[in-house]
């Protein structure tokens, strides 16, 4: 399904624009249009279904397009600085559904040349999302150093200074970075600095397409995931309910991800039957899903190692088999 809405997406926003003719030798700003159109359907895409590797190949193809149209036609120096911030903010795409699959291995050789893209764009935006993007690859990949770093380098970005909204969303992943480091003091005040960065924000104003996901259930979420991390179960479970009764409907696979971590936090507190309910409504395409099936896993685990013998885990149990 997801395939299908992804290539209507990618044709509906190419079709609008002209592509440029084989025998064009200056590029203009109709070709940047025309792949910022693309990317706001790869956008699109992860937002409602997540990183999967159609979605990851895409991304990396199109940056791949971007930077070959370069090399065949003349074009302004603003012109080519845009279309490299085009071709970097694919490829950060492209790392991002290898992160978002749980695809590790794959995910990290995007970043060297997404850095380097936005280099060539000087394209401190494009730098921002990178290296946030960065931090979440390295904290799965069990380096919390690193990912506190990338953070920082993130938010060291002039824009944080320039634009609550970025400086909000940098430190509410830097929450979930400090989280996993132990240190509950700073992970605490990132989230409470998060929201206050959030409130001063102007959300009417215009940002890439690829910012568009970040709002206060978004804040919500990343919260959650440091309180869990934090073992806070209760604040984790409010937090979490607040998370969904904001979240857009279009975002299924943080909806999925909400469910998994309501689950986690009722588990916490010994609640074992709201913890599998809510665990059972997410959706079987979901829970297959990389860092969804990664929670859903643990939680299995953990619900194991309290209740092995209850009835309600032998259900679950064969619930998530049926669902591999």
């Amino acid at each position: 399904m997801y395939r299908r809405a992804f290539l209507n997406a990618a044709t509906a926003a190419g079709a609008a624009l002209t592509a440029p003719s084989a025998t064009q030798r200056r590029l203009g700003s109709a070709d940047v249009d025309r792949m910022n159109a693309k990317l706001a359907a790869v956008v699109a895409m992860d937002n409602k279904y997540g990183g999967t590797r159609e979605l990851q190949q895409h991304a990396a193809a199109l940056a791949t397009e971007t930077v070959e149209l370069q090399n065949s036609h003349a074009a302004s120096t603003r012109i080519r600085s845009e279309l490299y911030g085009v071709a970097a903010a694919f490829t950060a795409s492209a790392m991002w559904a290898a992160v978002d699959g749980r695809r590790l291995d794959e995910a990290e050789p995007y970043l060297d040349r997404a850095v380097t893209l936005a280099g060539l764009a000087n394209n401190r935006y494009i730098l921002f999302r990178v290296w946030g993007h960065a931090g979440i690859m390295y904290r799965h990949l069990g380096r919390p150093a690193d990912a506190i770093r990338a953070a920082e380098v993130a938010r060291s970005q002039s824009i944080t200074r320039n634009d609550p909204l970025y400086a909000s969303l940098a430190l509410a992943r830097l929450a979930t970075f400090h989280a996993d480091a132990g240190d509950v003091r700073s992970s605490l005040r990132a989230i409470g600095l998060a929201q206050a960065s959030y409130d001063r924000a102007d959300r009417a104003k215009h940002r890439p397409p690829w910012m568009g996901f970040y709002d206060q259930a978004e804040l919500d979420s990343l919260s959650t995931f440091a309180l869990l991390r934090l073992r806070k179960w209760e604040d984790a479970e409010r937090t979490a309910y607040r998370c969904l009764a904001g979240l857009r409907p279009d975002l299924e696979r943080n909806r999925a991800l909400t469910y998994a971590n309501l689950a986690h936090a009722q588990l916490g507190q010994g609640d074992i039957e709201p913890a599998i309910a809510a665990a059972r409504t997410v959706a079987p395409g979901m829970a297959r899903h990389g860092r969804v099936g990664m929670l859903l896993d643990s939680f299995t685990t953990q619900l194991t190692a309290v209740a092995p013998r209850s009835p309600e885990t032998v259900a679950w149990q064969e619930h998530r088999r049926a669902a591999a």
